[in-house]
């Protein structure tokens, strides 16, 4: 059974759940790909990864079956060309305040005249064991291009945004709007209502959308307005929530 790609089972609303990496070290993308994620997202923009951690631990990723996104550092061109040759299975794009950005980003994310560079020697490119013809296939039905939306520009202009072709979600970034907005609280009601018509819009054009949350227990309320992908937690959560765990069980 040939396995659906993360790309199919966005289009199909299915709910993805994925936590985000922020140790630049392919044991910890070794160690999650066992565990029943959908994906991994590497935080580039937050976390010290290099060109050379990306390339292992999405190599980790892909050997243990997980895909892997990227949260590059910038819309950059050279930033989504670099995950993707080494094989990433998309890039969350920070930042994206405009229909005319998230158009720019999906062009870099795709061959074709004026869009992303190719190499038949990268990973993604099997090191030249793939013709180009076919590489460019896959690459047109594999890659995953999520724009996130976290600046109140691209609230004002979602609705143009989420129309945008190429990409393939949209992905609201709660922490950041709270602070763009002033508020104090990710339940500020500029927030919330911010957060409500990011969904709506998305809804509306038929773009998967998500977010990350920072109370599990917040997901049936935003699944039940519309969202399908969630990226919760990150490694470092885990580990402070199991060194607290274990000290408490003992100590009690």
């Amino acid at each position: 059974m040939i396995q659906q790609s993360l790309k199919d089972r966005l289009a199909a609303r299915e709910v993805i759940v994925g936590t985000f990496v922020k140790t630049p070290s392919p044991i910890v993308a070794e160690v999650l790909a066992l565990t029943p994620l959908d994906c991994i997202c590497l935080d580039a923009e937050h976390a010290p990864f290099d060109r050379g951690t990306l390339d292992t631990c999405i190599l980790a990723a892909r050997a243990g079956g997980m895909d892997s996104l990227v949260r590059i550092p910038s819309a950059a061109p050279e930033h989504i060309l670099n995950a993707l040759d080494c094989g990433a299975t998309g890039v969350v794009v920070p930042h994206v305040r405009s229909a005319e950005q998230a158009e720019a980003i999906a062009k870099a994310a795709h061959y074709g005249n004026g869009g992303r560079g190719y190499a038949g020697s990268s990973r993604a490119a099997g090191y030249n064991t793939v013709a180009m013809a076919q590489h460019q296939q896959n690459s047109a039905a594999r890659t995953v291009v999520i724009a996130q939306i976290e600046d109140p520009e691209a609230v004002d202009d979602i609705e143009a945004i989420a129309r945008v072709s190429g990409v393939d979600a949209l992905f609201i970034g709660r922490v950041d709007l709270t602070v763009a907005y002033g508020a104090e609280s990710q339940d500020d009601p500029r927030v919330v209502a911010a957060v409500d018509r990011i969904v709506t819009a998305a809804v509306a054009a038929d773009k998967p959308v998500g977010m990350f949350l920072a109370r599990v227990e917040d997901v049936p309320h935003w699944r039940e307005r519309g969202a399908t992908l969630f990226l919760l937690g990150s490694d470092h959560t885990f580990l402070l929530a199991g060194a607290r765990d274990l000290a408490a069980r003992v100590k009690h």
